[in-house]
């Protein structure tokens, strides 16, 4: 029985075009697989914890060394890395802010990227751990990023694609719903782009 991770990171509750596409998206998914299951985490209704020195002694900390408030310190982020691990398809809404992802996605990385548990580093170099899934990136931008003057400021994708490709997440799929404050006909053409993309990702 497959599963979906989905992570949500729109600041926003209302008009966020992220959660609008990304909601669609497992709507048509569940009707592809009505035995699958869906875990959903709302980063903004319910953030985790930006990094602090306490964790990060806590993660460097061996397991069998820790003191139980290291061991409650990294509950939250063994159970986050739980989740991905169990997941068969990740999905992600990030909408681009000041041209990159939000902090609280940002915070979500910094809890599931972790060395040993995620990834390790070998004598030829670090190799992820979180391998064999399909990850689906549904992104908003107001501006158009993936040609043209925008493309060198595009460091939405590029971190995306860097960071879950060095935990072993590869198979990336980037579904960019763009130009969205570039007038009301721009924005119905990216958001149709995006619809039909959807119904063609879901059924496969």
């Amino acid at each position: 029985m497959a599963s979906i991770l989905s992570i949500n990171s729109s600041v926003r509750n209302q008009g966020s075009i992220s959660r609008q596409v990304t909601t669609e998206f497992l709507n048509q998914w569940k009707a592809v697989h009505p035995g699958g299951t869906v875990v959903e985490r709302d980063l903004a209704a319910k953030p985790v914890p930006h990094l602090t020195e306490q964790m990060m002694g806590a993660f460097f900390t061996p397991a069998e060394q820790r003191s139980p408030g290291q061991a409650e310190t990294v509950k939250l982020s063994d159970a986050l890395v739980a989740e991905l691990f169990a997941a068969d398809v990740i999905v992600i809404g990030a909408p681009m802010y000041n041209f990159s992802i939000s902090s609280t996605l940002k915070a979500w990385i910094d809890h599931v990227a972790r060395a040993g548990v995620t990834f390790k580093y070998t004598e030829s170099g670090p190799v992820g751990l979180v391998t064999g899934k399909k990850v689906y990136v549904f992104t908003s931008r107001g501006g158009v990023y993936t040609e043209g003057p925008g493309k060198a400021m595009d460091f939405h994708e590029t971190y995306l694609r860097g960071v879950l490709g060095f935990i072993g997440l590869t198979n990336i799929t980037f579904i960019h719903t763009e130009g969205l404050a570039m007038g009301e006909d721009a924005a119905a053409k990216a958001l149709t782009q995006t619809r039909t993309a959807i119904g063609e990702l879901a059924a496969a």
